[in-house]
């Protein structure tokens, strides 16, 4: 299964707070993020990582450009004004890839179906629940895309995600909270290629962040289900590495 890494925000939050480190090279739990997340990766099946910076993160390139991963890396260096345009950057190396009659396969020998999962850099969250959720995605074929949610509520904007209370199915997304709202969307994203071809479309009609990306899908008919994580923490403030890093202890 392919992965797809988006870090080319500019982390404005953390330098506010007075911390210089590109929000990439953060360490939380001894580890970077951008080590932790290819790390998690390469365990949960990765067939190859396609990461975007923006333009002026010359040290975060070196940094990669120092990484040995055991899979193919794909590095686009682009300053993009939001997550919705950097994803669209990272289209090319997420597309199925055709091998003669039949479709490519992982080094696993599990045939990926152009199943992809995508993330931002800064969600922490705990490794055995991300490799139930990819093992999840992998043997289902029901659903177009399984979307990482969490009833964790501690971001300043969160996007609500509306669900059939029974079957967890995505009925839509909301910018505030709502009677009976449980989740909000985790920032972890796994797709199949039906949902990655309408990515030009939204282009077009004029969709310009991730959240409104989510909702275009439900809007097209795709089958989105929530899976539910335990707390995730978005490392935008100083305080999140320190709740990360107790998180991580317990």
């Amino acid at each position: 299964m392919k992965y797809g890494l988006i870090a080319a925000g500019q982390g404005s939050r953390l330098l506010a707070d007075g911390i210089t480190t590109p929000k990439p090279l953060i360490k939380v739990g001894g580890e970077t993020l951008l080590d932790r997340l290819c790390r998690i990766f390469c365990e949960n099946g990765a067939e190859s990582i396609s990461i975007i910076i923006n333009e002026e993160m010359v040290q975060v390139y070196d940094y990669l450009m120092a990484m040995k991963l055991p899979v193919p890396l794909n590095l686009v260096v682009k300053s993009t004004p939001d997550s919705f345009c950097s994803f669209c950057e990272l289209m090319p190396f997420l597309q199925e890839k055709k091998v003669d009659a039949g479709v490519e396969y992982g080094k696993d020998g599990i045939d990926s179906g152009g199943k992809f999962c995508l993330t931002t850099i800064d969600p922490i969250f705990l490794e055995d629940e991300f490799a139930s959720y990819i093992r999840r995605f992998r043997e289902d074929e029901s659903n177009d895309a399984l979307m990482g949610v969490t009833d964790y509520i501690d971001d300043e904007k969160p996007l609500f995600v509306k669900t059939d209370p029974e079957t967890l199915r995505i009925t839509g997304y909301a910018n505030s909270a709502y009677e009976g709202c449980r989740f909000i969307s985790a920032g972890i994203y796994c797709m199949n290629q039906q949902a990655l071809t309408l990515l030009p479309k939204a282009q077009e009609d004029g969709i310009r962040r991730m959240r409104g990306f989510q909702q275009y899908l439900v809007d097209a008919g795709l089958q989105l289900q929530a899976w539910p994580f335990g707390q995730v923490i978005d490392i935008d403030h100083a305080t999140d590495i320190m709740a990360a890093e107790k998180m991580l202890g317990r």
